[in-house]
């Protein structure tokens, strides 16, 4: 993990009061007992260029900001 995210995580909680403590560690609970899905990056190599580059820029120009 990323020790500045760890370290950020520490501080916020520091000043929060306890039952938001007690908040934030059963989600953090919750979220490790979670599987993740999804499937590896190779198993999608399949789908490289199957968008035409025109639709690639067509969304390309929606998704960034103007």
């Amino acid at each position: 993990m990323n020790k500045s995210v760890l370290n950020q995580v520490i501080e916020q909680l520091k000043i929060m009061p306890e039952d938001l403590q007690w908040q934030v560690l059963e989600f953090t609970r919750a979220l490790a007992g979670t599987k993740i899905r999804g499937v590896p990056g190779r198993q999608m190599l399949r789908f490289a260029g199957a968008i035409p580059p025109d639709d690639i820029q067509l969304i390309r120009e929606a998704i960034e900001p103007s």
